[in-house]
């Protein structure tokens, strides 16, 4: 078990030049040397998948599944909150601790899932950011290769701090999707209503409506959460005495996810209210514009661009991350480019590889979009099976840190329906007449 003396970056001291002298003030600096991760982790997963698929859900079913959203908060705070307490304790990534508990097979096996999901997930980032620039005018060609380039030079500095600088700021330019919303104008009231009132879609269970239902809940959870969130506390050796900042760290993040993601569905509603027809929400921006505006119109445009490109970095370092762990290379965002060679080669790797796979031409984007939301949907539950029984390790954690009953409860209970969820899903492939169309 990781002991409470261990070194910690995150210190209640103040930053240089700045005089702490109350309680409150330190309690202000200490939470925002520890904050970062639980935002990013958490918004950094309303990626160009998510952008596809809230729209989606508010263009085919209106505001039927905000509640949905309302019920996955709790869910996905429970789930990454045990991923902190974790990485505080261990000071160690989860591809380590699951090598380290459950031998070479099982981590081998979690990691080979990891890998492919999201390289696959990868793929999604870069077509976003194609379809979203081609409706500029800019050819996928210079936007793609572009990107690609930027995205390997904000990693490759050097600087943890630097890096997640950066990251928090594009985090935090989704607020844009509050203004959005507002200029769309949804019936407020029936939004409150939906949010807290399940409600059936017209037509009521359909084939479409469990894919969707099962991408929404893989988009809004995904297994490189895990994974990222962990290797993150660790970067920035938070100690137990940072666990409550941490978990208010990332409390925040779950609640800005969901409610950004709230306001893609509401404008998804927008759509479906003017009858407008939509493949992908590029084309969905350049048909809002005669009716909402130009604002709208650029502002979903841009915002899909910035929703890739935190995915896009969040997910190759979950990677990065986790096979560095394994291989037992430097793996760390505080070594330079020459210290750390294979951490950053991986990253460089997954980003320049996915980058090119979308410059085939004739590559069915949208549908690669919601397809690899599902597949992160299934594999989601023995994702968090691994993660579950690390925290009742008592060996590892000790009595005061493992997982109380009611954390137990909880997250078996979560398990079970992803479980039914991929039971769904794999019955609906194999006997494809089970749901009305």
């Amino acid at each position: 078990m990781r002991v409470m003396e261990q070194e910690n970056d995150a210190v209640t001291t103040s930053a240089k030049g700045v005089v702490v002298r109350s309680a409150w003030q330190r309690r202000i600096v200490t939470f925002l040397m520890v904050f970062g991760p639980g935002l990013i982790v958490m918004e950094a997963d309303n990626d160009a998948g998510a952008v596809s698929t809230y729209m989606q859900a508010g263009g085919q079913y209106g505001l039927h599944l905000l509640w949905l959203l309302v019920a996955l908060l709790p869910i996905c705070y429970f789930i990454q909150e045990m991923v902190a307490r974790l990485g505080i304790a261990t000071g160690k990534g989860h591809a380590a601790m699951i090598y380290e508990r459950f031998g070479k097979w099982w981590g081998r096996f979690s990691l080979l899932d990891l890998l492919i999901v999201n390289f696959l997930t990868l793929i999604t980032e870069f077509a976003a950011i194609s379809l979203a620039l081609s409706a500029f005018g800019i050819s996928p060609y210079i936007s793609v290769s572009v990107s690609a380039v930027g995205l390997t030079l904000m990693v490759v500095t050097g600087s943890y701090l630097r890096w997640e600088r950066i990251v928090i700021v594009l985090c935090l330019l989704d607020l844009t999707w509050f203004a959005i919303a507002f200029l769309v104008h949804p019936n407020w009231a029936t939004v409150a209503h939906r949010s807290v009132v399940p409600t059936m879609p017209p037509g009521g269970i359909t084939s479409s409506l469990v894919f969707l239902v099962i991408a929404i809940v893989g988009t809004t959870i995904a297994p490189w959460q895990l994974f990222f969130q962990q290797s993150c506390v660790a970067e920035k050796r938070l100690r137990f005495a940072d666990l409550k900042w941490a978990r208010l760290d990332t409390l925040l993040g779950a609640i800005f996810t969901v409610c950004v993601a709230g306001a893609m569905m509401l404008v998804g509603n927008y759509a479906l209210e003017h009858k407008i027809a939509f493949q992908d929400p590029a084309q969905l921006a350049l048909a809002l514009g005669p009716i909402a505006g130009s604002f709208v119109r650029n502002g979903v445009l841009l915002l899909m661009v910035n929703a890739a490109v935190l995915g896009t970095t969040a997910i190759s370092l979950a990677s990065a991350w986790a096979y560095g762990e394994v291989k037992g290379w430097e793996h760390s965002l505080h070594k330079r480019l020459w210290e750390a060679p294979g951490f950053y080669a991986t990253y460089i790797a997954c980003v320049g590889t996915a980058a090119a796979i979308v410059l085939i031409p004739h590559m069915p984007l949208q549908l690669v979009i919601i397809s690899v939301q599902v597949f992160a949907g299934l594999i989601l539950p023995s994702a968090i099976i691994f993660l579950q029984l690390l925290l009742n390790d008592r060996e590892l954690l000790g009595d005061r840190w493992v997982n109380r009953p009611w954390n137990n409860y909880t997250n078996w209970t979560i398990i079970a329906v992803l479980f039914a969820l991929s039971l769904v899903l794999t019955a609906q492939v194999i006997l494809p007449n089970l749901f009305p169309k």
